[in-house]
């Protein structure tokens, strides 16, 4: 078997690298599971040189593979080790923009870019088949989706991206970036603003963008969309047709107020009472086939309780073993885990 060693990248959150390690391998073991047939095997943390290393070993590895391991969250650098040596291997990621398109906007309580895109990763390896992740055309929701880490990130794979932010502050933000970074970038592009109303009401104010990564796709039509919405999550099902999407990731935010318009009681800031509002509506938002990826603090909520709300919205949560091992700390009130449930 053929050994290959990945050097990973360095995070600028240094509490998150600290686990970037585990949290690498078991992305690469999703993948492995879900996306590449089983063909790789013996995920190690190992130290060649003086530096670490995740190796692992395959002896089947096509070009497809490695364009889908090329988007690995962490990946920095592939190689395969020859004896003492190691010889890179190009990769080919996905990536259509520049990655200041995730980078460059910062605020409060931003959500680690490099956890970010493995949260869409494991999401859309349990979802879609290989070819529909290299090939496009895969729609992205958020429905708590702050200043859009994770939009950008869809768009980076290019893909489309909607969200839900209940905060107005942060979806005029990201609005303003996405708007302003396009031209920035002199990418053709038009975007609308507008209200959303539904039986005659208002639900919230909305900004779609359409863009293009060339001049040549834009004049095909061949084009992107960035949708955000300022609303509640709770009102998604009102926002966005049923069976729209094929992956619906999110971080779920810690005290923020959420509840839903129908409902006589007040807002709510407690997390497992908004989660177990929201899980319904976003469940009826996904396609057969597809999956939600959910990250949150398990301070707040236990992950049986999650599970259990996933169940109960007819969802099958994915319990393969990597899965199990994505805890990690964020600072002294959160630890941070994920769960994935696919639509049956």
């Amino acid at each position: 078997m053929q050994q290959y060693a990945m050097l990973i990248s360095p995070s600028a959150n240094r509490v998150y690298a600290r686990t970037a390690a585990r949290m690498a391998a078991n992305e690469i073991r999703v993948f492995s599971a879900h996306v590449l047939d089983g063909r790789v095997e013996e995920v190690e943390e190992a130290v060649l040189g003086g530096v670490p290393y995740l190796t692992f070993r395959s002896d089947s590895l096509s070009a497809r593979d490695f364009r889908l391991l090329a988007n690995l969250s962490s990946l920095y650098a592939l190689f395969a080790v020859r004896g003492a040596m190691l010889e890179p291997i190009a990769v080919e990621r996905l990536d259509r923009y520049d990655d200041d398109l995730i980078t460059i906007l910062k605020y409060v309580g931003k959500t680690n870019e490099q956890f970010t895109k493995l949260l869409l990763n494991v999401t859309a390896a349990v979802a879609l088949p290989p070819d529909r992740i290299l090939g496009g055309g895969v729609k992205v929701l958020d429905p708590m989706c702050g200043r859009g880490t994770s939009l950008n990130q869809a768009a980076m794979y290019g893909w489309d991206a909607f969200g839900v932010e209940v905060d107005k502050r942060d979806y005029e933000a990201y609005a303003a970036f996405v708007q302003r970074w396009l031209k920035d970038k002199r990418l053709k592009h038009k975007a609308v603003t507008s209200r959303v109303k539904r039986e005659g009401r208002g639900v919230g104010q909305h900004t779609r963008v359409e863009f293009a990564a060339t001049k040549e796709r834009f004049r095909e039509n061949d084009l992107q969309i960035l949708e955000v919405v300022n609303a509640d999550t709770l009102r998604s099902g009102e926002i966005f047709r049923k069976r729209a999407f094929d992956l619906i990731v999110t971080d779920a935010p810690y005290g923020v107020k959420h509840a839903a318009v129908k409902d006589n009681r007040a807002l709510t800031r407690r997390p497992t009472e908004v989660l177990e509002g929201a899980i319904p509506v976003w469940a009826e938002l996904l396609k057969p086939g597809g999956a939600i990826g959910l990250s949150w603090n398990l301070y707040t909520t236990s992950r049986p309780e999650l599970a259990a709300m996933l169940e109960e919205a007819g969802l099958e949560v994915v319990d393969d073993e990597p899965f199990r091992d994505f805890e990690h700390r964020v600072d002294q009130a959160i630890n941070r885990d994920l769960i994935v449930a696919r639509k049956r």
